[in-house]
């Protein structure tokens, strides 16, 4: 049992100070489709290459966690049963039971800080669930994002949720949240989520320069949410959208789903009840992400180091 295992790319960028990217795998395990999920994850890691920066995928194999998969151990994860799906919390026991698991949002953010990884890609964030008033449901990577240095950069928060209870729990918890390029709130599988954002930055290198203001001042010790819309032309039509979520809700109401399982279960019945048409969505989200967050790692990367 190790602490944390390196893949070897990951370990010579990160001794020599090259940009790198983290990625997470419950995409990979949990939210794409076989044998989709493989492709994908593979084009993922291809976005970041791109870019000239070195892609980290983190996860656990066996009960170790590994930043930096190889080709062998993502398509363990991406095509074994039983993969856990980890959060901060899960991570020690997976440990001690062997186990393998991808991590979620808030276990890859963690991780991604404990290695130094400054720069990390999703799809979209977790946050307030829909009658979390009643229920008291909340993603755990709200909390992990309000005490995680990392820049995490997404398409805002999955559109299932409560997106306005979402960021106002992100205000509440300190979390600095940016359009890229916009001053809506993008809503995952939609452009415009209805909701402003105080401040828009517009090129990778402002956003860089604002990851080192926050560093050399020193004050903050959370997360940046850097919120990256898709096109209006690449989004999901809003009123399909509409329609198959009331009837995912009514769903979830109906089979008494609740927890970590809701967010599975909503984005299988998008994919259902939209006729793959969520899915394609979802992959462009994920891969629009991967490239704006390795433009930006090499724009960190190439700033001058604080004194």
């Amino acid at each position: 049992m190790q602490e944390v295992r390196y893949g070897q790319r990951v370990r010579q960028a990160l001794s020599k100070h090259l940009p790198v990217v983290a990625l997470e795998s419950t995409i990979i395990s949990h939210g794409l489709p076989r044998p989709r999920n493989l492709v994908v994850a593979r084009d993922i890691e291809q976005a970041v290459r791109d870019q000239g920066v070195v892609p980290a995928t983190i996860g656990v194999v066996g009960g170790d966690v590994v930043v930096g998969l190889d080709d062998d151990e993502l398509t363990r994860l991406a095509t074994a049963d039983g993969v856990a799906k980890l959060s901060v919390r899960d991570l020690a026991v997976a440990a001690a039971a062997g186990a393998d698991g991808a991590t979620t949002v808030a276990s890859t953010a963690a991780l991604a800080a404990h290695a130094g990884i400054h720069v990390f890609a999703t799809g979209g964030l977790g946050g307030v669930h829909r009658g979390a008033s009643e229920s008291f449901d909340e993603s755990a990577d709200l909390v992990t994002l309000a005490r995680t240095p990392v820049l995490v950069v997404c398409a805002g928060v999955k559109s299932i949720l409560d997106v306005g209870a979402t960021l106002e729990r992100l205000e509440t918890l300190g979390v600095t949240v940016v359009g890229y390029a916009t001053k809506r709130f993008p809503g995952f599988y939609l452009t415009d989520s209805g909701f402003n954002v105080d401040w828009s930055l517009e090129t990778p290198e402002q956003v860089a320069a604002l990851l080192r203001a926050r560093q050399a001042q020193g004050v903050h010790p959370g997360a940046v949410v850097v919120a990256n819309p898709l096109p209006p032309s690449e989004q999901l039509d809003p009123a399909l959208h509409e329609r198959v979520l009331a009837e995912g809700l009514a769903g979830l109401e109906r089979e008494g789903v609740t927890g970590k399982a809701v967010t599975p279960y909503l984005l299988a019945h998008f994919h259902e009840a939209t006729a793959g048409a969520s899915l394609e969505v979802n992959i462009r989200i994920i891969v629009r992400n991967a490239t704006l967050a390795a433009q930006i790692a090499a724009a960190y990367a190439a700033l001058p180091v604080a004194a």
